[in-house]
């Protein structure tokens, strides 16, 4: 389902903390302003009223995920209640031991018209919807309070290897892998990445390094690290901007990275989308990227670069897979006629922050490009000497004349890996 502006997203970040899975399954009933079973649309909206048969859901980490395996998410920016699939589910939720599902510990959840007799379910109250009613959630006595200990929200602190998460509040998110093991998980950042759900919080701390993790590793890593999102200082490639190309070594600029994840790389640690139409509403650090023309919506992306990297180069990439070889994402693109469609992207002054804005947008350091996007593409948007130890930041938006562009993607790095990253060469 399409929303006006999405959150990164954002997304998956890994720690090395592992978690026994323990999955509790219900089905949900709403009280309140409206009441009856939760049910389902085809597309995972889940929905009260309507004659729907009940759906069934089931609850692991503090992430739900439908019976079909879909993992539940709160859409951007009006935190609409459906499950996706291919999305990491978003944590924080918890059933308590009279079966009352919680979200970041509030029992408060509402429900507004979708259609006559059906309404979504949303986390907060919706602008513009005049007829939201406040509702609560209940598994009917289910007994979950054991599994269900929510796992904080928090966006990302990237990591090579894995993606983070992040939610319109938070800025850290963890990778969490599933081992017969349980040491205690570090409570920095909800889990993500290759596993379950991603992690989103309250707690930002974007526009911070995160502490010294250990050396970043590769794509075809199997253990579950934390490592710092790192940024690179944006500087423009010589020549004209690279077209995308969906060859698998990916193109590089001169002295510059090739349009791949091959080595040392590191995910946003805060994606914010920002709406012109809007202009001093905040949508928080969101999962996803997004661009379109009309209303008019730019994605920032924020990148702390490790120490470690001083004295090197690194190469802002940006990857589109076709959909056939993603895994765990998606994305949708519509774009004018037929082809491609244009974006720009331009290196920011300072970093954004959980609270930037339209109007709060930093300044442009540099414009970096034009480029096309389509399935398959992979380019490098700029390359310069890493700037360690400190916060790049990014702004994505579409590009002038491209009318009618509109794209929206999960970020993710697992197979194949999708969105803005920013590698070591």
């Amino acid at each position: 389902m399409k929303y006006a502006f999405s959150p990164l997203v954002f997304t998956l970040g890994a720690s090395a903390a592992a978690l026994k899975r323990s999955d509790c399954c219900f089905q949900l009933t709403a009280s309140g302003g409206q009441s009856g079973s939760v049910g389902q649309l085809n597309d995972g909206q889940n929905r009260v009223g309507g004659g729907y048969s009940p759906a069934t859901y089931c609850l692991s980490n503090g992430a739900i995920t439908d019976k079909n395996g879909r993992g539940c998410i709160l859409t951007p920016p009006t935190t609409q209640f459906q499950c996706d699939e291919g999305a990491s589910p978003t944590p924080g939720f918890a059933v308590g031991e009279g079966g009352q599902v919680t979200y970041n510990g509030s029992t408060k959840f509402y429900a507004c018209p979708a259609a006559d007799g059906e309404y979504n379910i949303y986390t907060k109250e919706v602008d513009g919807q005049d007829k939201c009613v406040e509702i609560t959630l209940s598994t009917e006595g289910a007994k979950c309070a054991a599994a269900s200990t929510p796992v904080p929200s928090a966006p990302p602190t990237p990591t090579t290897p894995p993606a983070v998460a992040s939610t319109p509040e938070g800025v850290t998110s963890t990778l969490t892998s599933y081992t017969t093991e349980c040491p205690t998980p570090q409570s920095s950042a909800p889990p993500v990445a290759s596993s379950p759900p991603p992690a989103q919080g309250p707690t930002p701390s974007n526009t911070q390094p995160a502490p010294e993790s250990p050396p970043p590793t590769t794509l075809t890593s199997t253990t579950s690290q934390t490592q710092t999102a790192t940024s690179v200082q944006s500087v423009t490639s010589p020549g004209t901007p690279s077209t995308p190309t969906p060859s698998s070594s990916g193109p590089s600029s001169p002295g510059g990275c090739p349009a791949d994840l091959a080595g040392d790389y590191q995910y946003p640690h805060l994606i914010v989308p920002v709406n012109a139409s809007t202009p001093s509403q905040s949508f928080g650090t969101q999962y996803f990227g997004e661009v379109s023309s009309s209303p008019r919506v730019c994605s920032l992306f924020n990148f702390d670069i490790p120490s470690s990297y001083a004295g090197s180069a690194c190469s802002a990439v940006f990857l589109l897979p076709h959909k056939a070889e993603l895994e765990t994402s998606n994305y949708t693109l519509s774009t004018p006629g037929s082809g491609s469609g244009q974006v720009t992207f331009a290196a920011l002054e300072e970093p954004a922050d959980e609270k930037t804005a339209w109007e709060s947008v930093p300044e442009k350091e540099r414009d970096l490009g034009v480029f096309d996007v389509e399935a398959g593409a992979r380019f490098v948007v700029a390359t310069g000497e890493c700037r360690a130890g400190s916060t790049v930041a990014y702004e994505m938006c579409a590009a002038e004349g491209s009318a009618g562009l509109s794209f929206e993607w999960f970020q993710d790095w697992n197979p194949s890996p999708i969105g803005l990253f920013v590698r070591k060469c």
